[in-house]
């Protein structure tokens, strides 16, 4: 004859124990399950990013993280009524990839020569910069850059009454250039005999100009330019065909997809006309 177990008794004690067991096992449940749905929405209250980018590697989701050297007119200015605080050329034209590709944009305020060398994009403090940054075979070996979104050159800007017409006028005068340009590049190429004096980005420049304490600036026209129309003291004597383009910069080897898409969305704002609007809004047609 087979045996088989026999069922315990019924306790009452033990029948509540279980109940208890199981009342706290669908309680633990349910709020796992909130929770869950929680993360999924976002929870906390937080601002809704872009929802694109997850294939881009971001700093941060949702967003396009931009480094510039600022102030550099009319590329790259300070503006509050922007929502990222900034606008110029390159942070409109930029602004306006990010929407293509679902993206919100942030920008960093950082140091050019940092940034042209490729040492804030390898420490991964951004996703792309933009700069007014020319294109060179020498920063194209720390770089990746996009394809050009703009052909620029150099030019000198001098004071009215200051005697200079030309660069071979600079013989024993105080030239300011910023410190890693193609700019600071033309001047120890083009002109020898001059003092050259570095500065960090144009918000030195062109104040160092303003109160005599150079006598000439070399650097991208559209830059110059920006300071002529500003104050009449001002002129532009000469200007400086360097076959010159910008490009946005990306980490060498790291950013392939996002190079791609970026390169994706500029070739669209060129072939609807948007990219045009906003190269319109500052710089004249010549």
């Amino acid at each position: 004859m087979n045996s088989y177990p026999v069922s315990p008794p019924h306790h009452p004690g033990a029948v509540m124990q279980r109940r208890r067991h199981l009342i706290l096992g669908l309680t633990i449940a349910a709020t796992a399950s909130l929770a869950l749905a929680g993360c999924a929405s976002g929870g906390g209250g937080n601002q809704e990013p872009g929802a694109g980018g997850d294939e881009f590697d971001l700093v941060e989701a949702g967003t396009l993280t931009v480094c510039s050297d600022v102030p550099y007119p009319p590329f790259e200015v300070e503006d509050t009524s922007a929502e990222s605080g900034y606008s110029g050329f390159d942070i409109d034209l930029l602004d306006a990839i990010a929407k293509k590709l679902d993206l919100s944009l942030k920008v960093e305020d950082v140091n050019f020569d940092a940034l042209q060398s490729g040492t804030i994009l390898v420490a991964g403090q951004c996703d792309i910069g933009a700069s007014a940054m020319t294109i060179t075979e020498e920063r194209k070996a720390n770089i990746d850059f996009s394809d050009p979104y703009y052909d620029s050159l150099q030019s000198l800007l001098v004071r009215t009454d200051s005697g200079i017409e030309s660069i071979d006028d600079l013989d024993g005068k105080n030239v300011g250039v910023q410190q890693g340009t193609t700019g600071e590049s033309y001047a120890t190429e083009n002109a020898p005999g001059a003092q050259l004096v570095q500065y960090p980005s144009d918000g030195e420049l062109w104040p160092a100009m303003q109160a005599g304490q150079i006598d000439a600036i070399l650097q991208d026209q559209p830059v110059n330019l920006e300071h002529e129309k500003a104050d009449s003291a001002y002129k532009i004597v000469e200007e400086y065909e360097t076959d010159e383009s910008y490009g946005f910069a990306f980490a060498k080897d790291e950013k392939d997809a996002l190079l791609e898409a970026v390169n994706g969305a500029l070739a669209e704002l060129k072939d609807s006309g948007e990219y045009q609007t906003i190269y319109d809004e500052y710089f004249t047609a010549k």
